[in-house]
C-alpha cells in the first residue's frame, strides 16, 4: 500500500470516530507524527479524550493542526486573560507551521491547569495548541534567535517532515527479521562512538563523536560499504551531548547525509 492510500484510509477512520461537526480537511504524516488538519480546533479542545481515543484505536502519535488561526497579538491577550497572573508567563512564541504557541511561565503547573484544563480552554479560545515549557533561570540570546530561525524556515521544515514521515511509515516489504549491530569505533577505546544499526527495511546510526586529544584515527570509519553512502541513512540518534559520541555529526551532513537527528 502506498502511503496516499494510507493517509485515505486513515482519514476514513478518523472520519468514523470524530463526532458530528467536526471537519477533517486533511491528514499527513509530519515525522513521526499523524496531524490532523480542522477548521474546529475548539470543537476538538471540547472533546477532552478525542485525540488519546484517536492515538489507541489509530495506533499512531496525533497531532491536531487548525486550518485557520488567530491573530497572534490577539491570541497572546486571549492567553494572559485565560491563565491566572501567578502562573509567571514569560514569553510566548507562535509557530503558525505547526500551530502551536510555546508558552513560557514561572509555574508551567499553573498553565497547564488540573487534567490539563487550562491548555483546553485555550485552544477553545485561540485554536492554537499550547505547550508549556519553565522559564529559564538564565535568559537565553540563543533560544531565540533558533526560534527565530525556526519561523523563517517554515516551508522548508514541512517539507521535510513530511519527507521523513512518509519514509517512516512506507510499508515493509522484507520478511526477514535480522539485525545487524556494526561498530564504527569505540571498541576497546575511549571516544568516536560511532554504532550502525542495520535491518532489512532501515539503517540508524547511534552517535557520531570524535576521540579528543587523537592526532590520528579521532574519526569514525565512515567509509566503511555498510554505511556508505551516508545519504542511505534513515536516522542518526544521539544519547548524550559529550564530544565523542557527537562531535562529527556536522561531518555527515558534510558530506551528503540529509536526514533527521534525534537527540533529548
Amino acid at each position: 500500500m502506498v502511503i496516499e492510500e494510507k493517509l485515505r484510509e486513515l482519514k476514513e477512520q478518523i472520519n468514523k470516530i470524530v463526532p458530528g461537526g467536526i471537519t477533517i480537511s486533511d491528514v499527513e504524516f509530519e515525522g513521526p507524527e499523524l496531524v490532523i488538519y480542522t477548521d474546529d480546533p475548539k470543537q476538538f479542545a471540547d472533546q477532552a479524550d478525542l485525540i488519546k481515543v484517536l492515538a489507541r484505536d489509530l495506533r499512531k502519535r496525533i497531532v491536531v493542526r487548525p486550518n485557520i488561526l488567530e491573530d497572534p497579538e490577539r491570541a497572546a491577550q486571549e492567553i494572559r486573560s485565560v491563565v491566572p497572573e501567578n502562573a509567571g508567563i514569560s514569553d510566548l512564541f507562535f509557530d503558525p507551521e505547526t500551530g502551536e504557541v510555546l508558552i513560557e511561565a514561572e509555574k508551567p503547573g499553573v498553565v497547564i491547569g488540573k487534567n490539563g484544563i487550562t491548555l483546553r480552554e485555550i485552544t477553545k479560545q485561540i485554536g492554537w495548541t499550547p505547550k508549556v515549557v519553565r522559564t529559564p533561570p538564565i535568559e537565553s540570546t540563543t533560544v531565540k534567535q533558533i526560534r527565530t530561525f525556526l519561523r523563517s524556515v517554515k516551508d522548508e521544515r514541512k517539507a521535510f517532515l513530511r519527507k521523513i514521515g512518509h519514509r517512516i511509515h512506507r510499508e515493509v516489504t522484507s520478511k526477514d527479521q535480522w539485525l545487524r549491530v556494526t561498530t564504527l569505533g569505540c571498541c576497546r577505546e575511549v571516544g568516536r562512538a560511532a554504532f550502525l544499526i542495520s535491518t532489512p527495511e532501515s539503517k540508524i546510526l547511534v552517535d557520531c563523536g570524535e576521540k579528543p586529544g587523537s592526532a590520528t584515527n579521532g574519526a569514525p570509519y565512515l567509509y566503511v560499504p555498510e554505511i556508505y553512502p551516508l545519504d542511505s541513512l534513515d536516522a542518526v540518534v544521539l544519547t548524550h551531548a559529550h564530544l565523542d559520541h557527537c562531535a562529527l555529526v556536522p561531518l555527515l551532513f558534510k558530506y551528503g547525509y540529509e536526514g533527521p537527528v534525534y537527540s533529548t
